[in-house]
C-alpha cells in the first residue's frame, strides 16, 4: 500500500517523529547533568588547576582529607603540578607513576644533582621535593632519596590552561609510545621517527594545504567540465599512478647505487622504506589498471549523471562548504565530550589508595556515568551527520522538484536547514539512534577482541571477526537506507519508517539502475580521491627527498596521504549523496509521473538520457527487464 500512495514533494510539511525528538532532549539533559555534577563535585577546578598525590588541588586553600598527611593544605602561590619522575607511566592504570606536588614554577633548565634542586628552590622560591622536606634540608636529610625528584630533573614548562609541568624533551613521551607500539624491537627506530615528524613539520602542513587545495579544485571541476571530468579523472589517475611508481623505482635505483646510501641508518631505513612503497604502488597500479579494465564500458554511462550533479553544485554552491559546518560542529561537540570526560576522571570522592595517597573515585550508579557518556559520543555524532544528510538532502529535493530553476529559494540550504530544525529533527533523532545500536555492540566486540588478542582459540577469533564484520555490514546497509529515508521524509514529510519503506520499495523496483549508477559512480569518485592521494603523496616524495640525508620520512608521508584521503572523503561524499538523493527522485519521478498534461516529468533531460543508455547496455548484456522496457520522455 505504501508503495502505490501518491507522493506529494514539497507540497506538505508536518512534524514527524516527535516522540523521538523529546527522547533525544532529554538524553541531552542528561548529557548536560553529567556536566554539571562533574562541575559541582569539583572536577572542574581539579581538571584545571591539577592537584597533588595528597588531593590538594594546586593554587587554593584546601579541606582536610582524613587519614591522608598533608592534606589540607593552603597552596594559593603554589599553582603549578609537579611530578617527581614524569616519565614513569604505567601503561595499565594509564596514569603518571609518580608523587605529585604544587610547586611555584617548573624547572626551566636541567637540574643535575641535589645541590642543583636546593638551589632552584632558594632562587626561585619553588620547593621541587615534598612538603615535609625544608629546602635547606635537600642536601643532608636521608629521606631526600625519596621525598625528591629523580635526577637529572628534566627542563619542563608549564601546559597552557591546565597548569602542570611537562618536560620539554620529547625523548621521555617518546619512551611512552614505545611502549604502546609492540613492532618496535629497537628503541632508536621510534626516536627516529618522532625526529623526522618534528623536523618535517613544516612540509608536512604544506602538504596537508595542498591536499585540502586540490579538493576544492576537484570540486570547481566537477561542477563546470563535468562531461570530460570522467575521462580527465581516468587518465590522470593511470598517469599518475604510472608516473608514482615509476619515480619511487627511479629513487629506490638512484639511493642504492649511491655510494653514500648505506653510510647512516637512517639512509638505510630510507632505503627500504623505498622499496616497500615502489613494491606497493606496482602492485596497487596492477590492481586499478584490471579494475578499469573490466569497468571500461561503462564509464560512458557516468558522464551524464556527473553532469546533472554539476547542476546541483551551479545552483548551490553553498553545498560545498556543507563538509566544513559539519566538521566544525563535531569539533566543537567532541572538545565538549573529551572535556566532560576529563571531568569524570577527577570527579568523586576523595579515597586512600594502597600506596597512601588520594584518588578520586565514584561509588554507586554514579560510576555508570561513564557508559551514559560514552553512548552520547556515539548518539550525538551519528545525530550531527544526519543532519548533514537531511540538508543536503532537503536542498537538492527542492532543486529537483522545482520545474522553473529561477523560481528557487534564495539560499535552498538554509530553507532545508529551516525545515529540519521545524519539521523533522525527531526523524534525524530515530535515524541516528539506529545506527547508534548497531554500532554500540560493534565497537564492544572490538573491545572485547583486542583485550582476548593472543588468549582465545582459532574458533572464537573467527567468531568474533564474523559477528564485527557482520555488524560492519549491516552498520553500511542501515546507513544507505537511512540517506534514502530522509531523502522521501523531504520529499513527502513522513515519519521515518513509513520513508524507510517507501525508499526501501523504490530501491528494489530500480536495483539494477541502483547497482550501475552505484557501481560506475562511487568507483569514478573513488578515483578521484585516489588522484588527490597520489598527487599529495609525489609532492610529498619530491620534498622529502632534499632531506633524505637527516630525515626519515615514513611516518610524514603516511601522515600527509592519510590527511590528504580524509579532506578527499570529506568533499567527495558530499557529491556522492547528491548523486544518491538525485537517484531517488529520478525514480519516484518516473513512477508516479507519465509525461501527459497534468504529470509530467521534473526530471533533467540529461538524466534521462543517462538512464536510457544504462538500460541500453543492460540489455545488451543480457540482464534487460520488462520494467525497463518502456521508453520514458521528458518533458
Amino acid at each position: 500500500k505504501s508503495s502505490k500512495r501518491e507522493w506529494k514533494p514539497l507540497e506538505e510539511h508536518s512534524c514527524t517523529d516527535v516522540p523521538w525528538l523529546l527522547l533525544f532532549i532529554l538524553f541531552c539533559i542528561g548529557m548536560g547533568f553529567i556536566c554539571g555534577y562533574s562541575i559541582a563535585t569539583g572536577a572542574a577546578a581539579r581538571l584545571l588547576s591539577g592537584y597533588d598525590s595528597y588531593g590538594n588541588i594546586c593554587g587554593q586553600k584546601n579541606v582536610k582529607v582524613e587519614g591522608i598527611v598533608n592534606s589540607g593544605l593552603d597552596l594559593t602561590h603554589k599553582k603549578y603540578v609537579f611530578f617527581l619522575d614524569p616519565c614513569n607511566i604505567d601503561l595499565v592504570r594509564q596514569k603518571i607513576k609518580s608523587l605529585a606536588l604544587c610547586v611555584s614554577a617548573c624547572p626551566r633548565k636541567e637540574l643535575k644533582t641535589l645541590a642543583d634542586i636546593q638551589k632552584f628552590a632558594e632562587t626561585n622560591g619553588s620547593t621541587l621535593c615534598s612538603y615535609e622536606l625544608q629546602s635547606s634540608e635537600y642536601t643532608t636529610d636521608p629521606r631526600a632519596a625519596k621525598l625528591c625528584p629523580k635526577y637529572p630533573v628534566p627542563e619542563s614548562a608549564p601546559i597552557p590552561f591546565f597548569h602542570r609541568c611537562a618536560p620539554v624533551n620529547i625523548s621521555c613521551y617518546a619512551k611512552f609510545a614505545e611502549a604502546l607500539i609492540t613492532f618496535v624491537s629497537d628503541s632508536s627506530v621510534l626516536h627516529r621517527l618522532i625526529s623526522g615528524v618534528m623536523t618535517s613539520k613544516e612540509i608536512i602542513m604544506g602538504l596537508c594545504l595542498l591536499s585540502l587545495v586540490l579538493s576544492m579544485i576537484l570540486m570547481v571541476i566537477i561542477r563546470y567540465i563535468s562531461r570530460v571530468l570522467v575521462w580527465i579523472v581516468t587518465i590522470l589517475v593511470i598517469l599518475g599512478s604510472l608516473g608514482g611508481t615509476g619515480v619511487l623505482w627511479w629513487l629506490y635505483a638512484k639511493q642504492r647505487m649511491s655510494a653514500s646510501a648505506l653510510d647512516t641508518q637512517i639512509a638505510k631505513d630510507n632505503l627500504q622504506a623505498l622499496l616497500i612503497y615502489a613494491i606497493a604502488a606496482t602492485v596497487f597500479t596492477v590492481i586499478l589498471f584490471l579494475i578499469m579494465l573490466i569497468m571500461r564500458k561503462r564509464v560512458a554511462l557516468t558522464i551524464a549523471l556527473f553532469h546533472v550533479a554539476g547542476k546541483v553544485f551551479i545552483h548551490l554552491p553553498l553545498l560545498v562548504f556543507q563538509p566544513f559546518w559539519t566538521f566544525f560542529v563535531l569539533i566543537l561537540f567532541w572538545a565538549y565530550w573529551i572535556t566532560v570526560l576529563l571531568f569524570l576522571g577527577t570527579t568523586g570522592s576523595p579515597v586512600p589508595n594502597e600506596e597512601g595517597f588520594v584518588e578520586f573515585r565514584m561509588v554507586g550508579p554514579l560510576k555508570y556515568m561513564w557508559w551514559y557518556h560514552a553512548v552520547g559520543l556515539i548518539w550525538i555524532s551519528e545525530f550531527i551527520l544526519a543532519c548533514q544528510q537531511m540538508t543536503v538532502a532537503g536542498a537538492v529535493v527542492t532543486y529537483y522538484f522545482t520545474r522553473e530553476k529561477r523560481n528557487l529559494p534564495f539560499t535552498p540550504i538554509l530553507a532545508s536547514v529551516n525545515r529540519l530544525v521545524c519539521y523533522h529533527l525527531g526523524t534525524v533523532a530515530k535515524g541516528s539512534f539506529i545506527i547508534t545500536l548497531v554500532k554500540i555492540p560493534r565497537m564492544i566486540l572490538m573491545y572485547i577482541q583486542t583485550q582476548l588478542k593472543g588468549k582465545e582459540n582459532a574458533c572464537a577469533r573467527c567468531m568474533l571477526k564474523a559477528c564485527i564484520c557482520c555488524l560492519w555490514c549491516l552498520e553500511k546497509c542501515l546507513t544507505y537506507l537511512n540517506q534514502n529515508a530522509y531523502t522521501a521524509t523531504a520529499i513527502n514529510s513522513t515519519n521515518f519508517c513509513t520513508s524507510a519503506k517507501d525508499a526501501f520499495v523504490i530501491l528494489v523496483e530500480n536495483a539494477l539502475r541502483v547497482a550501475a549508477i552505484n557501481t560506475v559512480g562511487d568507483f569514478m569518485l573513488f578515483l578521484g580521491k585516489v588522484l588527490i592521494v597520489c598527487s599529495t603523496g609525489l609532492a610529498g616524495v619530491m620534498l622529502l627527498n632534499y632531506q633524505r640525508d637527516y630525515t626519515i620520512w615514513v611516518l610524514p608521508l603516511i601522515i600527509v596521504c592519510l590527511f590528504a584521503f580524509l579532506v578527499a572523503h570529506c568533499f567527495l561524499s558530499i557529491y556522492e549523496m547528491v548523486v544518491d538523493v538525485l537517484f531517488l527522485c529520478f525514480a519516484i519521478d518516473t513512477k508516479y509521473n507519465d509525461g501527459s498534461p497534468g504529470r509530467e516529468f521534473y526530471m533533467d533531460k540529461v538524466l534521462m538520457e543517462f538512464v536510457e543508455n544504462s538500460r541500453k547496455s543492460m540489455k545488451e548484456a543480457g540482464r534487460g527487464g520488462g520494467a525497463e522496457s518502456r521508453e520514458l520522455k521528458p518533458m
